[in-house]
């Protein structure tokens, strides 16, 4: 694979998400690719998943359907590059493609729209909005479950729907970046520890955990870059990382969660509640305050712009090197 190839894609990529993001008037025309995905892995459920069955056999079902959307992400991805890079600037399109599967914009705008709704409305709109981004119980949020619930949305999805499929993306070009989207998509969808995927979803949350861990960690280091590039404090980041990431329930979410909490001063996670279920989670960032409040959300919007662009800056020194040595 030439990185230096597959790092111009991703500068496209990133570049074209940042300025134009998620377009709804085409994705109300068009399906999206993600939805696509999520079509499968729905097929998938209802065919393959009996409720009747022996709980092994469902593990066994659930590991052949993530086999299957894997593959088979992996090789659109790979049709749709193939004819693409063999043209003078093939790089570009595949750029617009990768495009669609990168988050940035669209993570920005919905946790700035909690933000925004505070100011309009109140708790019970910012209530509203930041339902549309987390899935614990909004009605049970005060003012400062809202607000770290918008915060922590942006550390974790950094990681999960920037970082990560860039890295991916980076490293096989478009089939992998496919391929990972599939993975995350199947995870989001039955990578729960309820009745009915507990055992089904089991490889599908397994793989998503393998697949995010290093751009967790790369993650985490690139928020903490970025506190010190906006006047936070890198050693509060890096500090909070070391002490607390390993404590979230989650192999990887806590990388990005406690350096936003350390860049911030606040602790974020915390006990909380999941479709009526009480959830105590440790805090990242255990020295931070708890009481957030609506104006640190515009400051973890800085701190996710300036995250934003030293990533970016990160692919572009990748992209250097591998010039430079090819």
């Amino acid at each position: 694979m030439d990185i230096a190839h597959t790092a111009a894609i991703a500068l496209v990529a990133l570049a074209l998400d940042a300025v134009i993001g998620d377009p709804d008037r085409l994705w109300r025309r068009v399906a999206h690719p993600v939805a696509v995905m999520g079509a499968g892995v729905a097929l998938l459920d209802r065919r393959l998943n009996r409720l009747e069955l022996d709980e092994a056999v469902r593990r066994r079902r659930g590991v052949a359907a993530v086999f299957a959307l894997v593959l088979g992400a992996g090789m659109v991805g790979f049709a749709l590059s193939l004819p693409l890079g063999g043209l003078p600037y093939g790089y570009l399109l595949e750029g617009v493609l990768a495009s669609m599967l990168v988050a940035q914009k669209s993570l920005y705008l919905h946790v700035r729209a909690v933000r925004d709704a505070f100011a309009a409305g109140g708790i019970g709109a910012a209530r509203h909005a930041v339902s549309m981004i987390v899935g614990r119980d909004p009605s049970k949020l005060d003012e400062a479950g809202v607000s770290r619930a918008a915060i922590e949305s942006a550390a974790e999805n950094f990681s999960d729907a920037v970082v990560a499929p860039v890295f991916w993306l980076v490293l096989f070009g478009l089939p992998g970046l496919f391929a990972y989207k599939a993975i995350n998509t199947a995870d989001s969808m039955i990578g729960h520890k309820t009745e009915r995927h507990r055992a089904f979803g089991w490889a599908a949350a397994r793989l998503d955990d393998l697949v995010n861990l290093p751009a967790s960690r790369l993650s985490g280091a690139i928020v903490a870059i970025a506190a010190a590039l906006t006047g936070r404090s890198a050693g509060a980041a890096f500090r909070a990382m070391r002490e607390d990431a390993g404590r979230h329930a989650s192999p990887n979410a806590g990388w990005p969660e406690s350096a936003f909490g350390g860049a911030l001063g606040l602790a974020l996670g915390g006990p909380r509640i999941y479709s009526g279920v009480a959830v105590d989670d440790p805090w990242m960032n255990r020295r931070g305050r708890q009481d957030a409040r609506p104006e640190d959300i515009g400051a973890a919007l800085r701190l996710f712009r300036s995250a934003c662009a030293a990533h970016a800056g990160a692919v572009l020194a990748v992209f250097g090197v591998a010039t430079l040595m090819g």
